[in-house]
């Protein structure tokens, strides 16, 4: 199971329509259907009844929905807290230092250490 698999399936469940859901994650409709198709391969059921003109999610799709859901807001908040991390905008400064340091030198530097990292 990949990411961009369960992100198609997710964007074929809300609009309910192959090519609208293409167009939201901006890849062609083959493609898009090529890998919903491998993703109900690959779990062994079908996700979507696709009765013409209408699609609708099976049981086992309706199953997987908040999973997916689930699974790519858990991929997102991962992201998000790295690139905090990498950007400094996030995390933890450790620091030793002796006594005099602490009272003379540090406190100016980590006023200007948290100006710049809020």
């Amino acid at each position: 199971m990949q990411f961009q698999q369960l992100l198609y399936f997710v964007a074929v469940a809300e609009t309910r329509h192959f090519t609208r859901a293409a167009e939201r994650v901006h890849v062609s409709q083959p493609s898009l259907s090529q890998q919903i198709k491998a993703l109900e391969q690959e779990l062994g059921a079908e996700l979507f009844s696709r009765a013409r003109g209408n699609i609708a999610l099976t049981d086992a799709g309706e199953s997987l929905l908040p999973l997916a859901r689930r699974i790519l807001a858990d991929t997102e908040t991962a992201r998000r807290e790295v690139q905090e991390l990498a950007q400094l905008k996030r995390g933890r400064v450790r620091l030793g230092a002796t006594p005099s340091l602490c009272t003379g030198l540090l406190p100016d530097v980590l006023r200007a250490f948290h100006d710049l990292h809020p």
